[in-house]
């Protein structure tokens, strides 16, 4: 099942081949030393800084996703500029000395909105991830996109790009071995001529299920070598191409970390025993705007706004005790000296701004015009809206105390009768509201916010918004008209409030980096000069959020919040993270 040497040779037009558990690169002796950084999880004016620190990390490989829907949000409508210039970010790797290692979705899980996958396409089809014809249709149109960009800068026509993964732990999702053939066959139809692989857990059923001919299989595990070796097919080299060195974070947990002692073990282990290894992450970047992804284990479980993963370049470009060892580590694989550690990073002077209350949630609702009613509440998919906050609005006639219930809400809502807030309910929790001291007609509004796609496993393109109604007693609730809030160009009208809208300006001699706390809040939105940085929010971990140099201006600049629940008074400007209180994570 597997490529044999007659296969995959030294006379290969590719510039990774392997023999006899042998990678090689050009026909030498080679050892992949990669990490994972991703060019949608960093300010485009930082990807040389990041990608400079990870060559002197000594690493020769970048590895990095590339998320859908992220380039098509819309339909029809792939961008490949400014943030989404996966082109340059390739490029530019390789003007610094390093390979790059593409995996090229169409699902890169990666704890990013829908694993990666758009949301217009997850609103429309359930086959996702098979041969479902809808599927495989949208997937090829993709590609058609992508893979001409990314064609031409491979190794065998001068550019970086040295491997090309075919699905992303697929082993662990699903068995549709027509599905993976199509998805291979696809990138070779489009030009793909370097080494393919594929990446799966460390048990023989990941293993069997994501496995195809023609692709190198690998391994994805915190700690595992022996068993990965034990797996490992006849002539075929060993690689880690997710070797967790650290974790990620969701709202409401701890902060992971896990020490460089035992993150090192592990590498070494794998080095030792002839393998190759991508860290996952080297730099793990920050879940800007709304793209963090979910988990589900029972209970919804958003992932944090930060994805520092506790690697060994921070979010902010500080590095330490990691960095040192793989450094260390990295050295004896490489002919000559490695290259020097970029300047560090530089931070704003720590101050604390008032933040000025200017439009109440239900003000600010309010000023927006709404659409036609609807006999239903409308799910965000079949508004057009991949993430963010809708508001359903209605009159209902009531006779007393009623109960109102939302069975399926995906994910928080904020219930408003007359104008007067009453209830925060959520999917996992309480879904149903009293109200009371009502005989009559009385307007209900409903503040709706998605928390996070989710990313992995078999709620993968599950819906947002209200799923089935809402019901007032037994009855259900209709005539609904929706506001969709905006994420841009923000205006807020209304008279301030304990929540809604407020606005900070901060004044800045020189643009530098900086972390931002909301010492009051309880759970807003954030936004520096008109760009959203993400979420905070009062359960944690998290407490800051990285706000990088790029998105400062000299002189004035606005920092403005949406606080779902109540306002805080301040914003601080801080010289350092603070990610929460940690727990130790070590993986399998």
């Amino acid at each position: 099942m597997f490529a044999t040497d007659s296969q995959v040779s030294v006379d290969s037009v590719a510039a990774l081949t392997y023999r006899d558990s042998v990678l090689l690169r050009n026909g030498r002796p080679h050892r992949m030393l990669a990490g994972a950084l991703h060019y949608f999880r960093v300010h485009p004016d930082q990807w040389e800084d990041r990608l400079r620190r990870l060559a002197a990390m000594g690493a020769n490989t970048v590895d990095t996703y590339v998320a859908w829907n992220f380039h098509e949000e819309t339909e029809g409508e792939p961008r490949f500029d400014g943030w989404r210039d996966v082109e340059r970010f390739i490029l530019l790797a390789g003007e610094i000395g390093l390979d790059v290692y593409v995996r090229p979705s169409p699902y890169i899980c990666a704890e990013w909105s829908n694993g990666g996958l758009p949301a217009w396409l997850t609103g429309r089809t359930r086959g996702v991830r098979s041969s479902d014809p809808a599927y495989r249709e949208a997937v090829e149109a993709w590609y058609a996109e992508l893979l001409p960009r990314l064609a031409p800068l491979q190794a065998a026509h001068g550019g970086p790009i040295v491997a090309v993964q075919v699905e992303n732990e697929y082993g662990s999702f699903g068995s549709d071995h027509g599905h993976l053939e199509h998805q291979r066959d696809l990138l070779l139809q489009h030009g793909i001529v370097e080494l393919l692989t594929t990446a799966d857990g460390i048990t023989a059923g990941m293993q069997d299920h994501g496995s195809i001919a023609g692709a190198m299989p690998s391994f994805t595990f915190g700690t595992g070598v022996a068993e990965a070796v034990r797996l490992l097919p006849d002539a075929t080299p060993l690689l880690c191409s997710e070797l967790w060195g650290g974790w990620f974070d969701h709202w409401g947990e701890r902060h992971h970390v896990r020490s460089a002692e035992s993150m090192i073990s592990t590498v070494d282990e794998l080095l030792a025993a002839g393998g190759s290894v991508s860290l996952y992450m080297a730099h793990g970047g920050t879940n800007f705007g709304l793209w963090n992804g979910a988990n589900w284990d029972g209970t919804l479980q958003p992932t944090a706004t930060s994805y520092d993963s506790d690697a060994p370049i921070a979010e902010d470009g500080r590095v330490g005790a990691k960095f040192e060892a793989l450094r260390a580590a990295f050295a004896p694989f490489h002919d000559g000296p490695l290259p020097e550690l970029p300047s560090a990073p530089r931070f704003q002077t720590p101050q604390t701004v008032p933040l000025t209350a200017e439009a109440s949630l239900i003000d600010a609702v309010r000023a927006l015009s709404a659409g036609a009613p609807q006999a239903h509440p409308a799910t965000f998919e079949e508004l057009g809206v991949s993430e963010g906050i809708v508001v359903y609005e209605t009159t209902a006639l009531l006779h007393g105390e009623t109960v109102l219930s939302i069975p399926l809400l995906h994910d928080r809502a904020t219930v408003f009768v007359d104008g007067e807030r009453i209830a925060t309910l959520d999917r996992d929790g309480d879904t149903t509201a009293v109200l009371t001291g009502s005989d009559g007609s009385v307007m209900i509004t409903i503040v709706v916010e998605s928390l996070g796609r989710i990313n992995y496993g078999p709620k993968i393109g599950e819906h947002k918004g209200i799923l089935s109604g809402v019901l007032l007693g037994r009855r259900y609730a209709h005539g609904w008209t929706h506001r969709v809030l905006p994420l841009t160009d923000l205006q807020p009208d209304g008279e301030p409030g304990t929540d809604g809208y407020a606005c900070a300006e901060i004044d800045v001699a020189e643009p530098a980096d900086a972390w931002l706390a909301f010492p009051d809040g309880v759970k807003g939105l954030v936004w520096i000069n008109g760009f959203l940085i993400g979420r905070y929010w009062n359960i944690g971990p998290q407490v800051t959020l990285y706000a990088p140099a790029p998105l400062w201006r000299a002189g004035r600049n606005e920092v403005r919040v949406l606080d779902l629940d109540q306002l805080g008074t301040t914003v601080e400007v801080r010289d350092h993270a603070e990610l929460g209180e940690v727990e130790e994570f070590i993986g399998s």
